[in-house]
């Protein structure tokens, strides 16, 4: 079971720097997409990704050209999940969730908060209501993945300048703090899991040539629930992949649905 996580930074113009052949070649089993910006009836290539083997659920936000979320799978859900329930988060398309026989996929994007207070308080308040909501969720899903962009780097090795960055929305010590209390509620960050080498991002500025200098953020992440541990096979940031201003992370399980 091959799982990505890809924030696109809005599908149609992944799908103009030939995103759909990349989705050919990597072939994996599920992918889910953050910041798709569009919603699926203006997506004239949707009959590609079904050739390639796909079904897709779309969860966009009201707002034209903003946020939202997809899932493709190669394997059909049982059920599928829409939202959290929490009006002010469903509306801006913050997360979709999958069902298999024995494994939950859920594509979230986290809100960011560098545009200013408002957004920052937003963002807290995304943290404290949807952490609550995930512990509901895993008493009915206790093998989850939560894939997708955290905008939140974790530790100092997740981010290329920790010191100048101490006081930057995404690396705040109450941000991080939340991260901490995810991991000790039994996820686990499955690329930490297998790779605790530094230098390693999913987020790169456009701005300053910040891609070509690795100046980077890790804030995209497969979180898994300590029941799929044993099914960890692989994990992988992958940043060849240029079709936004984010790369795909990867992470292969041992698992059959």
């Amino acid at each position: 079971m091959k799982i990505i996580t890809y924030n696109v930074n809005g599908i149609r113009s992944a799908i103009s720097k030939d995103w759909l052949a990349w989705l050919q070649a990597t072939d994996a089993d599920v992918v889910c997409l953050q910041e798709i910006k569009a919603t699926p009836d203006v997506l004239t290539d949707l009959h590609l990704v079904e050739a390639l083997g796909y079904q897709h659920y779309w969860y966009p936000a009201e707002k034209k050209g903003y946020s939202g979320t997809a899932i493709l799978t190669k394997h059909t859900p049982k059920h599928v999940e829409y939202g959290c329930g929490i009006s002010d988060f469903d509306r801006e398309g913050r997360n979709i969730r999958v069902d298999f026989e024995g494994l939950s996929v859920m594509s979230v994007y986290f809100p960011s908060g560098s545009s200013g207070d408002e957004r920052q308080v937003f963002k807290y308040r995304f943290l404290d209501e949807f952490g609550a909501y995930l512990k509901q969720v895993r008493e009915i899903c206790p093998r989850l993945v939560v894939c997708g962009d955290y905008n939140i780097c974790h530790k100092a090795i997740d981010i290329h300048n920790p010191k100048s960055n101490a006081n930057s929305s995404g690396f705040l010590p109450e941000e991080r703090a939340w991260m901490d209390t995810l991991v000790e509620s039994g996820f686990i960050d499955t690329f930490r899991h297998v790779n605790q080498e530094p230098h390693n991002y999913t987020w790169w500025s456009f701005r300053a040539g910040a891609r070509g200098k690795n100046l980077g953020w890790r804030i995209d992440y497969n979180m898994a629930t300590k029941e799929l541990e044993s099914h960890i096979k692989r994990a992988a940031i992958l940043p060849e992949a240029r079709h936004s201003d984010h790369c795909p992370v990867l992470l292969e399980l041992d698992l059959q649905v």
